[in-house]
């Protein structure tokens, strides 16, 4: 699939103004409201927030009003999109922008809607078409991008057969599926299991305040002060995935995971991993101060 547009997918509890970054004391890399500023390359770029995905929305455009303002971007505006009638005035919207980013919430929520909405035409005509548009998403947001989507799952101390739900998302992201709050929940069970079921995508578990930033469809970049476990079934040897009756946990041999950092790359094609130069690291937070 040839794209031109970028999608930028974050691990949720990124660096905003209502949210507490634990890495912010103890990562030397940590770089304040680093992730949010890879929104838009001008302070003027026109930039619509879905919060759809949020049973509170107006707490969340509070908090995103504060934190934009203090990167300086000034061209922002919010849309719930809720049904047909949202439709003609959102959509002239979201042909004028610049970035459309989704907020955290429910994935369900994102996908029901925007599936039903000639919005999600839009979008991707942009993401395909136009090389200075972004797609971007936190938590849920970033969780609805791919063709297909964890819907609902447990986070067990073992995978069994019928625990996990999958569901159809926005088709943005083919090659890959989308785990988030990663680390700090406790996912990768779910996100093997997901995985094992596909085993021709990537099983991409982005942890908090992190995120990759994806060019032409399939070079990512993470970014953050966290980290990205990439999963792999493609060369599992042995698994019970499709066999396992009802109730059954689920083995695997020779599942393959990627870590990555700041600054690593990853094509979603081949495989390849190209590793961050920390010699060229420098002490974010120190400069910033």
């Amino acid at each position: 699939m040839n794209v031109k547009g970028k999608l930028l997918i974050i691990g949720g509890k990124e660096d905003r103004s209502d949210n507490h970054i634990e890495m912010k004391e103890s990562n030397k890399n940590f770089s304040p409201l680093e992730i949010l500023k890879l929104l838009a390359d001008s302070k003027k770029d026109r930039i619509e927030v879905i919060t759809t995905a949020s049973s509170e929305p107006e707490d969340l455009v509070k908090s995103y009003k504060e934190t934009f303002s203090r990167i300086g971007f000034s061209n922002f505006g919010f849309m719930h999109i809720g049904g047909d009638s949202d439709d003609e005035s959102y959509i002239q919207r979201v042909r004028e922008s610049k970035t459309v980013f989704f907020t955290g919430g429910d994935q369900n929520k994102i996908c029901e809607k925007l599936l039903k909405s000639p919005i999600k035409e839009v979008l991707k005509e942009k993401y395909m078409l136009e090389e200075d548009f972004m797609i971007a998403g936190t938590s849920a947001g970033a969780m609805c991008m791919p063709e297909i989507i964890i819907s609902e799952a447990e986070n067990g101390e073992a995978m069994i057969n019928n625990d996990l739900e999958v569901g159809k998302g926005l088709g943005l992201l083919t090659n890959a599926l989308v785990d988030t709050h990663f680390v700090h929940r406790g996912r990768f069970g779910r996100l093997a299991h997901t995985v094992l079921k596909n085993q021709e995508l990537y099983g991409l578990g982005l942890g908090e305040d992190t995120a990759l930033l994806i060019k032409n469809g399939n070079h990512a970049v993470c970014k953050g002060s966290g980290m990205v476990i990439i999963i792999s079934a493609k060369n599992v040897v042995q698994t019970n995935v499709e066999t396992a009756g009802e109730n059954c946990p689920i083995y695997a041999e020779n599942l393959q995971i990627h870590l990555l950092t700041d600054g690593c790359a990853f094509n979603l094609t081949d495989g390849s991993m190209t590793a961050a130069d920390c010699s060229e690291k420098v002490d974010h937070q120190n400069r910033d101060n």
